[in-house]
């Protein structure tokens, strides 16, 4: 079952950005990069870490570095469920 961005930031999970620096099959001395994000819980980065070894598996550029950097959103006690709504006319 697939959560949605706040039931897992509730949870805490929190933005990971992760630019990954790989060197270009055919041409092996030039670097490109690619950005990847995911939520993600910090510090073990699971799913991070499950993409770096996907990319060492399958991807036929090897990587050079990964850069990443963690923010959480909101934390369980900053959101409260409200009931009601207000009209203004």
């Amino acid at each position: 079952m697939e959560q949605n961005e706040t039931e897992l930031m509730l949870k805490g999970y929190g933005l990971t950005t992760a630019e990954f620096f790989y060197h270009m099959p055919d041409y092996v001395h030039v670097l490109n990069t690619f950005i990847w994000q995911e939520y993600d819980l910090a510090p073990d980065h699971p799913k991070l870490f499950k993409f770096i070894e996907f990319w060492q598996r399958e991807i036929e550029g090897p990587l050079h570095s990964v850069k990443f950097t963690h923010r959480k959103m909101i934390a369980p006690g900053e959101w409260r469920n409200m009931v009601g709504e207000f009209r203004v006319n």
